[in-house]
């Protein structure tokens, strides 16, 4: 009943190899599962950073229409610090 070990098994280098890959997948401190979580965390900051720099060509653009377009720059005044003219009433209406 004595089962027969394959011949592979018995060769040093065999070993080697194996623990070889068994350290690099699991002990090393840049193993498989660190390496996909970096990857994972390396995608979601590209994806901020995509939206960042889109927000900041969005908020470019608004601030060059501030300072060249007057009417703009009134707009802006009138809908978030609630400016008036002389003798105008402002009603703000809000949504829920």
């Amino acid at each position: 009943m004595i089962q027969k070990i394959p011949s592979w098994l018995k060769n040093k280098y065999s070993y080697s190899i194996l623990t070889f890959i068994i350290w690099v997948s699991f002990i090393d401190q840049n193993n498989v599962m660190t390496a996909y979580s970096y990857n994972v965390e390396l995608r979601k900051l590209e994806s901020e950073k995509e939206y960042f720099n889109e927000a900041i060509e969005k908020t470019s653009k608004e601030l060059f229409d501030l300072t060249e377009n007057p009417a703009t720059l009134e707009k802006f005044a009138r809908e978030n610090y609630y400016m008036k003219k002389e003798g105008e009433e402002v009603f703000v209406f809000t949504t829920e």
